[in-house]
């Protein structure tokens, strides 16, 4: 037994080199009692090592959560002017800013313009859809584009092209080869290896190709009906001025609704919104991590006491008052704290270039090794607070007892009086709440999880102390070993409590990954379905509708060719219409009302389209002459507040079009085909310049080889999108945030099998004592295996229902809430997980036994 290391080895005891009485009757210097805690504290730990891991791992995710996410917000920050390209930026959609819309932004600073649009690069056979960004020549603003032969250029010059790899490799071209783009022919300069303006652009179906600002015009791809966009910045003379007020200034002077603008403070608001919310994600992932943890300190530190409880008594013999043991080993355990908070630091710091090198490409964070004092002091104290917590009551209990009462505590457990522990964990908690609600991006958030965590340890506490309550008063079973067990679950001394906490949190966990893992699968596969639509192409002039089906039935026999008018608008005021709400009057748009954020796609139909369901009003009629009419998305007028009757108002190349609601219609968004918020009559929007965009469907749901050659020759100005890359992409990006959000629940499931593993290391050290007496009246070791079994597997078939409730609740929340994907959960998968968790449990319980099976009667009992 642990507590026979004060008599065996006295020289190990703190206590063992005072003479009787040499404790003065005042408390003990903090140095004096420093010197003794040192001398019962081994240097590698053993007794405190399950708070040395548990504290590593839940400090360690914190640490390089917060540098990580720290580095990427600072460089979004500090690079905000080179991200975006200029001080400020204004947007158009189909068409350029005007004269005096530029000659405003002159004044500022200088101006550079640019369009960016989707286009096909093809060289022979090949082709490969670009984002195409065309600049002209005071790009850019600030920075420099890296090639990958080293140079740092600004725009290409004239019938030059820079490429980015992807698209240069699918073509099969290098730097001096000629690739054709809207039709136009240009010589490849150079390979893009970095373009610092990639995280301001947003997303687009295709790799980055930059031009000179003339050759869209030139190739046709800015025909009116054509559907691109402008993007103007400025670079301030006056660096120090305020770029919040400029935009104020112009949208004064030519209206809120002229042009869509961004400044240097936000100049890549999505991407700042998912370091934020992702951010605040594994930063809770890793503060439940040291939840858990904190179940095995408070384990490993009441093991560590109890091994020491003849060395405790000892001191107290010698005249050692209950604040100087408190001292002493509240100096103990913060020094293992300590060292494994440390260390956790350091893993931290260690670990985030690897991940800073793996989100690289896609984000602006430093590759090197990172400091963030901030993230680093965040971390540390959360992890020393949550020791406190944890550690507190068991050193209550330690202190607060005569010395004869922890002679017999392993027949009399010990126990505190409540206000012993209350005030340090009472604080402890406080400022751990504090800590998370300073940091948190969503108050809110933090503070359901920490509810939830709270409601969760309380829960189990109750089933714990509700297992004791049961198999004190359930009939004794006739087998001497199942009566055993059964005592086992409620005799003085039991780890009942600890082993149902830490058996809940470890089946939790298996149950949360099982249901995250599944639902994302499923959601992979409903949302990427196997058969879609070959080909999408944007920009089809109207007039050559015909000549595109034609194409498509030659190279590809039986293809389903589906075209719809495709133009974009603004919504800029909707409601009754005698008391319409104008959007840019707005103080806050509704986070579920993203269309009336920006310009969005609009058309006109006949008929309801193909995925779509009328739910109130009534379609028009097909031969519509009448008044404007509009169908809107019922999810988006639940949002914003509309009904049937009310009016829309839409902004389309400086235009303003009102319509009526005739209908609500809900939208299956999973299908790949045309979706539309918006689908106005014919009526409405017919007259407005416009082109097509279509979808061509094989009859076996695959494309022909050479139809994608054939249309990029004879649709040189439109966008032809080959559907099984964009599905493949889509694939791998899910498949990297499945791996992503499993990555961070494994921080979480590793310090839930550390407190497992600790609370059976202690439930076995007190058993020592059970083990020999039950050796001595003749029971054999298959009989002591399966009076182990006995009793886990009681608690364990009591708790995977809770387990299967809890983990499953924790995967929904971040399956529907956190990343708002569809709850589909394969429950025989969870199952027969959860059926694993239990049998590994087992296994892990009965090797941990094996060390009682080889103890020697007589020699323990000595010890004992």
């Amino acid at each position: 037994m642990a507590g026979s290391r004060a008599t065996d080895l006295p020289e190990q005891s703190p206590a063992s080199t005072l003479p009787a009485g040499s404790f003065p009757s005042a408390s003990l210097p903090w140095r004096t009692a420093w010197k003794l805690a040192r001398r019962d504290l081994s240097a590698r730990f053993k007794g405190l090592r399950l708070l040395l891991v548990c504290l590593f791992l839940g400090v360690g995710a914190l640490a390089a959560i917060g540098t990580l996410t720290g580095s990427i917000e600072r460089e979004l920050t500090t690079r905000g002017r080179e991200v975006l390209g200029g001080d400020i930026e204004l947007k158009t959609w189909q068409r350029s800013l005007s004269a005096k819309e530029i000659s405003a932004l002159a004044r500022y600073g200088k101006v550079s313009a640019g369009l960016r649009l989707q286009a096909i690069a093809r060289k022979g056979d090949l082709t490969a859809p670009v984002a195409l960004k065309a600049v002209d020549v005071h790009w850019p603003l600030y920075g420099r584009l890296e090639l990958k032969d080293g140079r740092r250029v600004g725009a290409p010059p004239q019938g030059v092209v820079w490429l980015s790899e992807g698209t240069a490799a699918r073509l099969e071209v290098r730097p001096g080869d000629t690739v054709s783009l809207g039709g136009v022919d240009q010589r490849v300069g150079g390979v893009i290896a970095s373009d610092p303006e990639k995280l301001s652009e947003g997303f687009a179906l295709g790799d980055t190709a930059i031009s000179t600002l003339d050759l869209p015009e030139r190739a046709g791809l800015t025909q009116p009906g054509a559907m691109y966009r402008s993007a103007t910045r400025v670079r301030f003379a006056d660096p120090v001025r305020d770029p919040e007020t400029v935009v104020d200034a112009l949208k004064k002077r030519f209206g809120d609704d002229a042009f869509d603008a961004r400044t240097r403070n936000a100049a890549s608001p999505s991407t700042q919104r998912f370091v934020g919310r992702m951010g605040q994600f594994l930063a809770l992932v890793g503060l439940a991590a040291l939840v858990i943890a904190g179940i095995g300190i408070g384990g490993g530190v009441s093991s560590y006491l109890e091994a020491r409880r003849t060395s405790i008594a000892t001191l107290k013999v010698l005249g050692a008052t209950s604040r100087d043991i408190a001292r002493i080993y509240l100096l103990q355990v913060g020094a293992a704290a300590l060292v494994g908070s440390v260390a956790g630091l350091v893993a931290g710091v260690l670990v985030t270039p690897l991940l800073a090198q793996a989100l690289g490409s896609l984000l602006p964070v430093d590759t090197g090794f990172t400091i963030s004092p901030a993230a680093l002091a965040t971390a540390a104290a959360y992890g020393l607070l949550v020791a406190l917590i944890f550690a507190a009551p068991p050193l209550a209990r330690a202190r607060s007892f005569p010395a004869m009462a922890l002679m017999r505590a392993q027949v009399a457990p010990l126990a505190a009086k409540r206000r012993a522990w209350l005030l340090p964990v009472g604080l402890g908690l406080a400022a751990v709440v504090a800590l998370a609600l300073l940091n948190a991006a969503q108050p809110l958030v933090t503070l359901g999880f920490l509810a939830g965590a709270a409601l969760m340890l309380a829960l189990l506490a109750l089933i714990g102390l509700g297992i004791r309550h049961l198999a004190a008063r359930l009939p004794r079973p006739r087998d001497p070993m199942l009566r055993a067990g059964l005592a086992n679950l409620h005799r003085p001394g039991a780890q009942t409590g600890a082993l149902v906490t830490a058996l809940g949190f470890g089946l939790s966990a298996f149950v949360l990954i099982a249901a995250v893992q599944t639902s994302l699968d499923a959601n992979i596969r409903k949302t990427v379905p196997a058969r879609a639509p070959a080909f999408f192409l944007l920009d089809v002039p109207k007039d050559k509708a015909g000549e595109l089906r034609q194409i498509a039935g030659r190279e590809m026999p039986g293809a389903i060719v589906r075209t719809v008018p495709n133009m974009r608008g603004r919504i800029l005021a909707y409601g009754p219409k005698d008391r319409m709400t104008r959007v840019s009057d707005l103080k806050e748009i509704p986070e579920d009302a993203w269309a009336l954020k920006g310009e969005r796609g609009l058309t006109y139909s006949a008929k309801v389209p193909e995925g779509s369901t009328v739910t109130s009003g009534r379609w028009w009629p097909a031969d519509h002459r009448g008044e404007a009419l509009v169908s809107v998305d019922e999810k988006f007028a639940q949002t914003v507040g509309l009904k049937v009757g009310d009016y829309l108002t839409v902004g389309l190349l400086g235009v303003e079009r009102t319509a009526r609601i005739a209908a609500l219609r809900r939208i299956d968004w999973d299908t790949l085909g045309f979706n539309f918020v918006l689908v106005f009559s014919p009526s409405a929007l017919a007259d407005a310049p416009h082109n097509l965009a279509a979808t061509i469907e094989g009859p076996d749901g695959k494309a022909s080889g050479g139809l994608l050659p054939r249309l990029a020759r004879a649709f040189p100005s439109s966008s032809v999108i080959e559907t099984g890359t964009v599905l493949r992409d889509a694939r791998d990006l899910l498949d990297q945030m499945t791996l992503a959000i499993l990555a961070a629940a494994s921080v979480a499931v590793l310090a839930g099998l550390a407190v497992l593993f600790g609370a059976i290391a202690a439930a076995r050290a007190s058993r020592t004592y059970d083990n020999v007496i039950l050796r001595v009246l003749g029971a054999s070791r298959g009989q002591l295996l399966l009076l182990q079994v006995a009793e886990y597997g009681l608690i364990a078939m009591v708790l995977a229902l809770v387990a299967l409730g809890a983990g499953s609740a924790m995967a929904w929340a971040v399956i529907v809430k956190l990343f708002e994907f569809d709850w589909l959960p394969d429950w025989p998968r969870i199952l027969a997980v959860l059926g694993a968790g239990i049998v590994l449990i087992l296994t892990f319980a009965l090797a941990g036994s094996l060390p009682l099976l080889r103890a020697k009667p007589a020699r323990a009992l000595r010890e004992l």
